[in-house]
């Protein structure tokens, strides 16, 4: 039979795996872990089919990058259910290029940590199958009443799954989300270090995949997690499971009141931090797209407001070069996402003038014409004002030198999401805003779900170099996730999903989005806040 790989015709027997039939190439790639066939993530021991077309995914790639750490996470639990079998280990969020986990039933220490990492190294070294066992939902009940465990418990609770599935190593057993590498030898690269109450497992990342870069401290992105994670504790929503199981019981109102008032008093408490230092004239908020930023910017206002300051809004997609003075990326498209495409030299002149008590004559950017008009718009800050700007390089000071350190005030937002499926599967923050993004362009700028798909990961490299170095540099952080916003927009998300053909490239990861999806139980609207962040445009 032929199968079609790099776009050319080739031939092989039937019953060829995509490993039997590309093996060189896999070999000659030490960092390839998984494949696409036909536009769908599939192990490399997938069986080959007439006319399939086949792409290597290495770890380059989001789709390998995430089959690496999945496979590792699974590695790292059979170690500790060998040496350790009573310790409940639960992964909590990722922190630059590592997961934090904890332990809910004992203390971690570094002796702990060196035995399973030695563990870890062993079974990596035996180069063991991980195998895919599916089982009909009864033969599951069954599986799972015999072993006594919660593991994979979910699946059975998803209606539109008719079978469960399993991984399993010798006689090591999960449930993972998503594809696995097909033997654990393909782990090659990791590291634990013991890390506040718990430890990190390190991987190498995207960009870097041949080593582990030395870990960066990220404090405040730490503190402004587990501030969330706290909440959801207190609220008895440590999984998925537990969250569908009180909107199964009709608690999704008080889910819903509870999540909007944590989100109102930490905007209030914001709002305190900027009226209580005087000095601080100009507000400047930054965050990945999707983040909530402009219904934030509003409400903040309001706070700012009932403390007797006034806030005025300028935007930075006004002061944009002309077109002929834009920067090119390497393709040679227009890239406005660098910061030399903003005229800093004139919104610095401007923003002096502001602060000085001076007027200035406003521009409005044609984004058509790429030109700057003036249309006799002007602006004036007065005493009890503050600026707010917002933009993908407020946090970068090189936007606004000119003006003092001790006169802004800088909050990064993001939707950081601490819910997890389960105890080894957590729930992405990227999927959260690509879930969010999606519906938003479909409801207010028209867009259809493949086009947020393949305009995404363009969006995403931006943010990688311009928002999320300078994260740690803001004065406060702004979790703009909701726990229950995932089973709100589900509706609205699962038919955008759904509409994209098995033709397009873009069909793997809305194949992914919609398996997804199906696991959260749905939550009416009707309840939510019309100022709620949940109605998300920015």
């Amino acid at each position: 039979m032929k199968i079609i790989y790099k776009k050319i015709e080739v031939e092989t027997e039937e019953n060829t795996t995509v490993l039997e039939l590309l093996k060189e190439p896999i070999e000659e790639n030490k960092n390839t872990i998984a494949c696409i066939v036909n536009n769908e993530v599939k192990p490399l021991n997938y069986v080959l089919q007439e006319n399939d077309e086949v792409e290597l995914l290495d770890t380059t790639s989001r789709d390998g990058a995430r089959t690496y750490t999945r496979g590792l996470l699974f590695i790292m639990s059979m170690a500790f259910h060998k040496l350790y079998p009573e310790i409940l280990l639960t992964v909590n969020y990722q922190l630059s290029s590592s997961m934090f986990c904890e332990i809910e039933n004992g203390i971690v220490t570094e002796e702990m940590l060196e035995a399973i990492r030695q563990e870890m190294q062993n079974i990596i070294a035996q180069d063991l199958p991980i195998k895919k066992v599916e089982m009909k939902k009864e033969e599951a009940i069954e599986f799972i009443k015999r072993e006594n465990t919660e593991i994979g418990k979910l699946q059975l609770e998803n209606r539109e799954k008719q079978e469960v599935s399993f991984y399993f190593c010798e006689n090591y057993y999960n449930y993972f989300y998503g594809i696995m590498p097909i033997s654990t030898g393909y782990i090659r690269l990791f590291d634990m270090m013991k890390y506040q109450n718990g430890f990190l497992i390190r991987y190498p990342s995207k960009t870097n995949p041949n080593e582990i870069k030395p870990y960066q401290e990220g404090k405040k992105l730490l503190a402004t997690l587990q501030e969330y994670d706290d909440i959801i504790e207190i609220l008895g929503i440590a999984t998925l499971e537990q969250l569908n199981e009180k909107i199964r019981k009709g608690e999704g109102k008080e889910i819903i009141l509870l999540s909007e008032a944590l989100h109102e008093k930490k905007i209030s408490q914001i709002a305190d931090k900027i009226t209580e230092d005087r000095r601080k004239r100009v507000v400047l908020i930054a965050g990945p797209s999707s983040s909530g930023k402009t219904t934030f910017a509003k409400r903040l206002g309001l706070q700012l407001r009932l403390n007797g300051v006034r806030p005025k809004t300028i935007s930075v997609d006004n002061y944009f070069v002309e077109r002929e003075q834009t920067p090119k990326d390497e393709f040679g498209n227009y890239n406005f996402e660098d910061l030399e495409a903003v005229d800093l030299k004139l919104l610095n002149e401007h923003l002096v003038k502001l602060l000085n008590g001076e007027e200035i004559q406003m521009p409005t950017f044609d984004f058509k014409e790429g030109k700057k008009y003036y249309t006799g718009k002007t602006m004036k800050l007065e005493e009890d004002e503050v600026l707010v700007m917002e933009g993908i390089h407020c946090l970068n000071d090189k936007l606004t030198p000119a003006i003092p350190k001790q006169q802004k005030f800088k909050i990064y937002i993001s939707a950081l999401t601490v819910l997890n499926i389960d105890y080894y599967n957590r729930i992405s923050t990227t999927d959260t805003r690509i879930i969010r993004r999606t519906v938003r362009d479909s409801q207010f700028r028209g867009y259809d779900a493949q086009t947020t798909l393949s305009s995404w990961y363009s969006v995403a490299a931006g943010e990688e170099k311009n928002i999320f170095p300078f994260q740690e540099e803001a004065d406060v952080m702004f979790n703009s996730s909701l726990v229950y916003e995932i089973n709100a927009l589900k509706d609205y998300a699962l038919p955008l999903f759904s509409k994209i053909g098995k033709d397009k490239k873009e069909y793997a990861e809305a194949k992914r989005l919609c398996e997804f999806l199906k696991y959260f139980e749905s939550l009416p609207i009707e309840d939510i806040p019309k100022n709620s962040l949940f109605r998300v445009k920015s």
